[in-house]
C-alpha cells in the first residue's frame, strides 16, 4: 500500500478533500492531509485564492514542503490545483519520492529546478473545458507528460474546475468515480 500526502486546493481542507483521501483510506493507503490554510476554507475560488495571494504563494509552497519533514521518504504526492504546487516540488526535489498525482493542475517542471526526476511516476488528471486546466496547464501537464516514461494523463468531459471535491457545487460524480478507479489502480501499480 502507499503512503501519500495530499494537499488540498485553494478553498482549504474542505470536506470534499477529506472525503477524497478517505475513499484512499478505505482501500488501504495512508493519507496524510495537512492543512496549509492554518484552519481558513472558503465557499468559493476567487476567495480562496485571494487568501493564497495575501499570504503568498511561496508561504503556502512553504507549508507543504514543511508537511513533509517528518515523513518517510517513500512518498507519492498528490494535490488538488493549488495543492499541486508542493506536491510537484516535493515529487521532484524531495529524495525518494515514488509518485506525483495531479489534479486539476499542472505546472513545467522548470518550476521546480528542472526535469522530471527517473523512476518516479507520475499521473495527471484534469477536465478538458476547464478554464483553470485547459489552458497552460493542460499544455503544461501534456509535456510533462510527455517527458516521463509511463506517465498519464486522463481528461474528462466538462467544465468544473475542482470536480472531485463532493464537497463544492462544481463536483462530478461520475468523473470522480472514474478519477478514483484510476488513481487507485495507479496507487496499486
Amino acid at each position: 500500500m502507499a503512503e501519500i500526502l495530499l494537499f488540498h486546493h485553494a478553498q482549504g481542507l474542505t470536506p470534499g478533500v477529506v472525503a477524497f483521501a478517505d475513499d484512499l483510506r478505505a482501500a488501504g493507503h495512508t493519507v496524510h492531509t495537512p492543512d496549509l490554510y492554518e484552519g481558513n476554507t472558503y465557499d468559493s475560488l476567487d476567495d480562496g485564492m485571494d487568501y493564497a495571494r495575501s499570504a503568498g504563494f511561496q508561504t503556502i509552497l512553504e507549508r507543504g514542503v514543511a508537511a513533509a519533514e517528518g515523513l518517510p521518504d517513500k512518498l507519492v504526492y498528490a494535490g488538488f490545483s493549488l495543492g499541486v504546487m508542493p506536491a510537484q516540488q516535493l515529487a521532484q526535489n524531495r529524495s525518494g519520492a515514488v509518485a506525483g498525482l495531479f489534479i486539476d493542475a499542472a505546472m513545467p517542471p522548470e518550476e521546480f529546478g528542472g526535469a522530471w526526476p527517473d523512476g518516479v511516476r507520475l499521473q495527471v488528471h484534469g477536465m478538458d473545458a476547464d478554464p483553470w486546466f485547459a489552458g497552460e496547464d493542460l499544455d503544461a501537464a501534456k509535456a510533462l507528460v510527455a517527458g516521463v516514461d509511463g506517465a498519464e494523463l486522463f481528461l474528462y468531459p466538462g467544465d468544473q474546475h475542482l470536480f472531485a471535491d463532493s464537497s463544492l457545487a462544481g463536483h462530478d460524480a461520475e468523473a470522480t468515480k472514474l478519477l478514483t478507479q484510476r488513481v487507485l489502480q495507479f496507487l496499486d501499480g
